[in-house]
């Protein structure tokens, strides 16, 4: 069947922030998606919130609206744009929901646009928990039992067809938001209370839980001419009860009989058809119950998944992109393989090595979260490894997560037995290490799966390497080549191997190198090598077994001039996918400068890793050992001309150090390795900024309590301490006291090594700046100039921010491009660099300079219309700014980022802001005027604006004064001002009527029970102190969970009066990014 020539456009709908359960495999599907249908001659209009993705740039779709994804603004893009169809199964459940809105609402159907991909009975079918069941029930396929339910007394009175314990989904949401387990009574109302909250459509699915069941996952690809593939098999290695995106899975499914594999792929297709998904890719969830083998479904996504990226990744086949054109009318048997090249895309793709991915967690950014898992996901990121046998690629997969694991590392700090096996009841991250420390201490593999409900295959495979590790310890390193090759082909890395031996990593690569063994790489070829593939995409194996046959090295390394570029690793809070987009543009700058392009990652989420944005791609963990013999590889054919490690966040920059110190011989491209160490080491920072007369908070460096002590008897408190040498801001904090100081210091050394302490300052109430520069060697190009507008101790990551400055005057700015432009040129910066300074009392201060990409680069590119990363690989290549058509540009329009945060996903924890990043992910905001690009950035975060209502207020004493004027405002709106004692008497005090209301210590009627019953609509809250922190968590906890606008800053309180101000005065107007660009003068 040809493509539809009845459309000539088509709106796609992205995923907006990056978000826990929805992160970026909706870039990289949604740009798959974008390009696909764009080469087909389709025009491309675009929404998505999101400027840190490769899908936004302005040349990746014809017109796209950086804009808040609602009913409202899509109402709007259609009435404006008048496309033929909308695509929205490319932006997770985001996408879906809003478009299935706008679709309930008739107003597709009064402009005529028709939904691609999946339509609105099909999408209702899937998400609606119980026309799902009902259709489950009609083609003879068993789910739980179950009920639902729109309310908690429906909920109470239902339950006793079931009896607990129970799981609570609720409908069209995503990542399990709202959902969990339940035991007892109390938790039950308690997560099913939650879970109607968190629903569009107010309801929840009740089923028996089938916790300790096996958890199978299908990616299915379905045409209109009804052909049916499965792309893969997933199986979860953590039993049902976690969620799939906190589970450890593999590929292909490892512990299915044959016949339990056949059921399942004929239930998907048959489910596929049931549901109408008849042009696209979708993911069916099934439990089987390990004792019978009896077969329930879990759940089914009528669109492009998480599981999607995964499968993709695993098996080479590009689902988001034939899911597209499947979309616009091809058949599977027209399209042809990607990777091969010569086989159709109705080809089912084989895979003969096993694929592990294994989710990475943030439990320690969130104090007082519980790192337990449920069906609720809680990961931010995840790593992919691939191994021709198990344990290869699990032991591949630990070492990718980056949390200083090289293996099975021992977890537990103790071997008491009973403590272990109460470890291994828990559904903690950290499970599977706890079931190697079980098998060490010698509890059963038959006990541990009683306790923990894993696969007994699962179990005996890490006990087989557990009991490889005990030979070791026991018997030293064999200097043999059988036995070291074997030792390989289990996975294990020289680092391991030397930690088990006692040796040192380097003596244990030396015995290998003497003895000829040397990783083979394969190609990931979507048939099992049955044809030929011309796709470079590639992973690293020792073989099965030393007897293997398959130890033919398929690198192929090409004899052109080529360059390395190493990513940014799984996703992580304080290095996400700001990083990949980074490394996605230098290989395109590659590609355009006639060089070969060679792509080194492990995040399966990521548009680095898809198969086609790099000329080759080695999906490998980023470490030393797996690092040098991709180079070594390499080298061996052609002109390797360096490495580019100024992309990837902290994760590149270790390894630079690494290849320096080890004395591998590669050209660092860009800035030098001792600029880098200038700008991180704080006393070689010192004398620059003090030779360059550039003002810095006063500080000191610390490695011990004394010196701490000492520093801030000499600068006072509060001050702002951190650790060396981490990203996202990893256990920075400020202090108020001797006390504090104390308990920061017993901890920071952990997180720090060997690394001393940095203690500053602290500059309250200092406007903070984010200044991003090109510069090679000779000329600075100032990319951007960002206002914080939170003030200074919050995390740079978290606070918004605004390009162009709002408050900073003109002089300010000049001495600030005079200090950047000073400090680049003195580092002999090659490519970006990125300057953070706060201003106080019009004085300015430097506080740290990274030369290198930061978070901002993407979004500063969309501003400006310039792809910075692009033309900063180029400066490295050689080329100089004066050649590049860089001009200062007048920007007319604000464009706001503000961060988006996971607090909803922890139970209990405090929201507050400050010098630790926590933020997952970011929106813009764009528009002419700056209350309006605010408020546009509130809406696309999730925030609902109110427009009228109560305002409550409860300030520290040094922000009296200063909250007078947005309270005023809102008063003068119409708003009603509610706070406690202190702050009431001062507002009436200065004429601003406000009603008195309890703090919680002082009793009902108080102010939390007013946040909980909707009687508030705005809060104002800053804080100090630990104490009043504590004092005051609860009122920032009810906003949230009532979805209360809160800000804990007095500029916040600013900018959100101007959000309200420019809302009830204006109609929110849209307007492409790429005419915003045209307005640059």
């Amino acid at each position: 069947m040809p493509k539809r020539k009845d459309i000539k456009s088509i709106l796609i709908v992205g995923a907006g922030p990056i978000v826990i359960g929805q992160a970026c495999e909706f870039d990289y599907s949604g740009t798959q998606a974008c390009k696909a249908l764009k080469n087909e001659g389709y025009k491309i209009i675009l929404v998505n919130s999101n400027p840190a993705t490769i899908m936004t740039d302005p040349d990746v779709a014809d017109k796209t609206y950086i804009e808040p994804i609602t009913p409202e603004i899509l109402k709007k893009i259609i009435d404006k744009e008048k496309p033929d169809a909308i695509l929205p199964t490319m932006g997770g459940q985001t996408a879906l929901n809003v478009s299935l809105e706008v679709s309930d609402s008739g107003f597709l159907n009064e402009k005529n646009v028709e939904l691609i991909g999946a339509d609105e009975e099909a999408i209702s079918k899937a998400e609606d928990r119980s026309k799902f069941r009902d259709a489950m029930n009609k083609i003879g396929l068993k789910t739980p039992k179950s009920f639902t339910s729109q309310t908690l007394e429906e909920s109470l009175t239902k339950l006793n067809k079931i009896g607990l314990p129970v799981i609570i989904r609720p409908s069209f949401t995503l990542g399990g938001t709202g959902g969990g387990i339940a035991d007892t009574l109390e938790e039950f109302k308690k997560i099913a209370s939650n879970g109607i909250e968190s629903s569009p459509t107010n309801e929840i699915l009740v089923e028996e839980s089938v916790a300790g069941w096996k958890e199978f996952e299908m990616e299915v690809v379905r045409d209109k001419a009804d052909n049916c593939i499965i792309i893969c098999s997933i199986e979860n290695v953590d039993p049902m009860g976690v969620h799939t995106g906190d589970s450890i899975t593999v590929a292909p499914a490892l512990t299915l009989t044959d016949k339990e594999y056949q059921m399942m792929r004929v239930a998907s297709i048959n489910i596929l058809r049931e549901i109408g998904v008849d042009t696209g890719g979708s993911n069916v969830q099934f439990a089987i119950n390990p004792e019978n083998g009896d077969m329930v479904v879990i759940e089914m996504n009528p669109r492009v998944s998480r599981s999607s990226a995964l499968a993709s990744k695993a098996t080479g086949f590009p689902i988001a992109k034939i899911a597209a054109l499947l979309a616009v009318g091809y058949t599977l048997d027209e399209l042809k393989n990607d990777i091969t090249k010569t086989t159709p895309a109705s080809f089912e793709p084989t895979i003969d090595y096993v694929v592990t991915k294994i989710p990475r967690f943030a439990f320690e950014k969130f104090p007082g979260s519980i790192p337990s898992l449920s069906s609720s996901m809680k990961s931010v990121g995840e790593a992919m490894a691939i191994g021709k046998n198990f344990k290869e690629s699990i032991q591949k997969a630990l070492r990718s997560l980056e949390t200083g694991l090289n293996g099975f590392n021992t977890t537990s700090s103790t071997k008491d037995i009973k403590e272990i096996e109460n470890h291994l009841k828990k559904t903690s991250p950290d499970r599977l290490l706890y079931i190697a420390d079980a098998l060490r201490v010698g509890i059963s593999p038959e006990k541990i799966h009683k306790l923990t409900f894993y696969d007994p295959w699962f179990i005996e495979q890490i006990k087989e390497i557990i009991d490889i590790e005990a030979q070791l310890i026991s018997k030293g390193m064999p200097s043999d080549k059988e036995n070291v090759q074997w030792l390989k082909t289990q996975g294990f890395s020289d680092n391991r191997l030397a930690e088990l031996t006692d040796n040192n990593e380097k003596n244990i690569r030396s015995l290998r190198e003497n003895l000829a063994i040397k990783p083979v790489f394969k190609r990931v070829d979507t048939c099992a090598a049955e044809f030929s593939s011309e796709t470079a995409y590639m992973y690293s194996t020792y073989g099965d077994t030393i007897f293997s046959d398959s130890l033919e090295c398929e690198a192929k390394p090409s004899s052109k001039e080529k360059v390395i570029i190493i990513g940014g690793g799984p996703n992580r809070i304080g290095q996400g996918i700001e990083f990949d987009y980074c490394c996605v543009h230098a290989s395109y700058a590659l590609k355009e400068s006639g060089i070969e392009s060679i792509m080194i990652n492990c995040n399966p989420e990521t548009v680095s890793t898809d198969y086609d944005t790099s000329d080759r791609l080695y999906f490998e963990p980023l470490n030393f050992e797996d690092l040098i013999e991709i180079i070594k590889r390499e080298k061996s054919s052609g002109n390797l001309l360096g490495i580019i490690v100024q992309f990837g966040g902290q994760t590149p920059l270790k390894l630079a150090k690494e290849l320096e110190k080890n004395n591998i011989d590669i050209k660092i491209l860009g800035t030098s390795q001792n600029a880098i160490d200038i700008a991180e080491d704080r006393d070689r920072f010192q004398k620059l900024v003090s030779k360059l007369n550039i003002l810095q908070p006063e500080n000191g460096l610390a490695t011990s309590l004394n010196e701490a002590i000492s520093i801030v008897d000499r600068i006072g408190y509060p001050v702002v301490i951190r650790p060396s040498y981490v990203l996202g801001g990893r256990a920075m904090e400020i202090v108020h006291s001797d006390e504090q100081l104390k308990k920061y210091m017993k901890e920071a050394v952990i997180v720090s090594g060997e690394n001393p302490v940095l203690i500053d300052s602290y500059l309250k109430d200092a406007i903070e700046v984010d200044i991003d520069a090109l510069c090679d060697g000779k000329d600075v190009f100032i990319a951007g100039i960002l206002e914080h507008i939170e003030e200074a101790g919050v995390h740079s990551g978290d606070s918004a921010c605004s390009i162009p400055p709002f408050t900073l005057d003109k002089k300010i700015l000049n001495k600030l491009e005079k200090q950047v432009d000073l400090l680049a040129k003195d580092l002999n910066v090659i490519g970006l660099m990125n300057t953070q300074f706060a201003i106080k009392d019009d004085k300015i201060f430097i506080l740290e300079v990274n030369p290198r990409a930061s978070r901002t680069v993407p979004f500063i590119a969309k501003v400006l219309g310039k792809p910075l990363a692009k033309l900063a690989t180029k400066i490295m290549l050689g080329n100089k700014i004066v050649s590049m058509d860089l001009e200062k540009k007048n920007i007319k329009h604000f464009a706001i980022k503000e961060a988006v945060f996971p607090f909803k996903r922890f139970p209990g924890v405090d929201t507050i802001l400050g010098p630790e990043m926590r933020s997952t992910g970011e929106v813009m905001g764009i528009d002419k005027d700056f209350g309006m690009a605010f408020a546009k950035s509130q809406i696309a975060g999730g925030t609902k604006i109110p427009s009228k209502g109560s305002v409550f207020v409860s300030v520290k004493d040094s922000d009296k004064n200063k909250i007078i004027e947005p309270v005023s405002k809102l008063v003068e709106i119409g708003f009603d001002v509610f706070a406690t004692d202190g702050t009431a008497e001062f507002f009436n005090n200065h004429n601003i009527k406000t009603k008195k209301i309890n703090k919680v210590l002082q009793g009902s009627p108080h102010i939390v029970e007013m946040i909980n019953e909707k009687k508030i609509s705005l809060v104002f809250n800053t804080t100090e102190t630990p104490q009043a922190i504590k004092d005051s968590k609860s009122i920032r906890r009810s906003a949230l969970e009532t979805e209360t606008p809160y800000y804990t800053t007095v500029s916040g309180a600013n900018a959100a009066v101007m959000a309200i101000k420019a809302i009830n005065n204006n109609k929110i107007t849209i307007r492409t990014i790429q005419s915003f660009g045209n307005l640059l003068s």
